[in-house]
């Protein structure tokens, strides 16, 4: 009944399905609760509730089915945290509680008992606290996906025990603490996505032994040193080290022998402003009555544009934020389309409105146009260009995030028939 434009919620009386084994109901418009009647169908294998609009908690009598395999409550508006008793279910293959409203901690029992676990999905919720050592156990594992949540800690160095995940992703969390060498043992792994968190370090050089890694996002985290070079790193482009100041080397813009120098440079400033301080004090006195009053009216001009990228530059929005927000990237909020991308109009949660500009990646020359205006807004600020909130990518989708600005562009303003600058109004623009 899978995608059947059914409505109403789900009866309680599905108890009487007893010899039930596997029940979808998934892609319709059902409300309300999960019935907790549903744990009582013993032989029940597969249980497919996603993308509906189910409400409440996870029910922990679910974890009275002890035959099942496929589990899938994603994109609902459940509640609550995730039952304690989830490690009962000591058959379950996949699990799949995305793009929910989920709370609390990822209970330490789902690590344990779980070992034939190979798909594990929790992505887009709310969920917070650290991953324990435990994930480790999940040998069996192909596929695990946390991201858009409200994690953090160190990456437990266990994960090197997923010799069979393929595709990982941490992003858009708060994880902390160095990249772990030990990533380097993951010899499966062809997609890894850690963007958006706090690791400090250096990328580990072991990636390079990685040989199946396709797809690879470190973006806008606080890594520093030399990009690696070899093995499956030639090919990777800047949008994947993009918002790491102190990183260096190919394929970004930066050299690392230019970073020394400059570091060399500061260490020498700072000795002359220690050995020299009555020099820079007589330099300030002195130009302090010239620069008084121009340097007040700037700052005052400043500050509020400066607060607003300060905030905006910390903005993590994900992928399936930026669906809901463009009603699934509708036409109806189209704004413009140019020759690589369009640009679609949202407002987030916050009542921010924000423009997307979503590039075709079946265009040739599209992916290029993406990174080249990602290392431009990158090094760029000014107070006549729109400002950048974030980056949204992953295999198959790239977007920038952008301010929304109401009033139109510079260009309407100066070419388009009925509108009209003065010129004073054009000499400040």
């Amino acid at each position: 009944m899978g995608n059947s434009k059914l409505i109403g919620s789900i009866p309680s009386e599905v108890v009487n399905l007893s010899g039930l084994t596997l029940f979808n109901v998934g892609d319709n418009e059902l409300t309300g609760p999960i019935p907790t009647t549903i744990a009582m169908i013993r032989r029940l294998q597969g249980l497919y509730l996603q993308d509906n609009k189910l409400q409440g908690p996870v029910p922990e009598d679910i974890c009275n089915l002890p035959s099942l395999v496929f589990l899938s409550l994603s994109s609902n508006k459940l509640d609550g945290s995730i039952p304690l008793c989830i490690g009962n279910l000591t058959s379950l293959g996949e699990l799949y509680l995305g793009s929910n409203q989920l709370t609390g901690t990822i209970p330490d029992s789902l690590w344990r008992p779980l070992n034939n676990i190979f798909v594990l999905n929790m992505s887009t919720n709310f969920l917070s606290g650290d991953v324990a050592p435990g994930v480790g156990n999940l040998k069996a594992v192909t596929a695990v996906d946390l991201s858009g949540n409200q994690l953090s800690g160190n990456i437990p160095n266990s994960i090197e025990n997923l010799q069979n995940m393929v595709n990982f992703s941490l992003s858009h969390n708060m994880f902390q603490g160095d990249f772990p060498e030990s990533f380097g043992k993951l010899v499966s792994l062809e997609s890894m996505d850690l963007s958006s968190n706090n690791l400090t370090g250096p990328i580990p050089k072991s990636l390079e032994s990685l040989m199946d890694l396709k797809y690879l996002n470190l973006s806008f985290n606080h890594l520093s040193g030399e990009i690696p070079s070899e093995g499956n790193f030639a090919g990777f482009t800047a949008q994947s080290f993009v918002g790491n100041e102190a990183l260096c080397g190919h394929p970004l813009v930066s050299l690392c022998h230019v970073v020394a120098i400059h570091r060399s440079q500061t260490t020498k400033s700072h000795l002359v402003r220690t050995l020299l301080p009555s020099i820079l004090v007589a330099i300030l006195a002195l130009g302090l009555l010239f620069v008084r009053t121009r340097y007040l009216r700037r700052n005052r001009r400043l500050s509020t544009d400066e607060a607003s990228m300060t905030f905006a530059s910390r903005r993590r929005i994900s992928y399936y934020e930026v669906l809901q927000v463009t009603n699934g990237i509708s036409p109806n909020n189209l704004l413009g389309a140019g020759s690589f991308s369009s640009v679609y109009k949202g407002t987030l949660s916050d009542g921010l409105g924000i423009a997307v500009k979503v590039f075709n990646l079946e265009l040739e020359g599209a992916l290029e146009s993406f990174e080249a205006e990602c290392e431009v807004l990158r090094n760029i600020r000014h107070r006549n260009l729109v400002k950048i909130i974030s980056s949204c990518c992953n295999l198959d989708f790239r977007a920038l995030i952008l301010e929304y600005v109401p009033n139109g562009s510079l260009e309407w303003w100066l070419h388009w028939e009925g509108y009209y600058l003065d010129f004073l109004q054009r000499l400040i623009s």
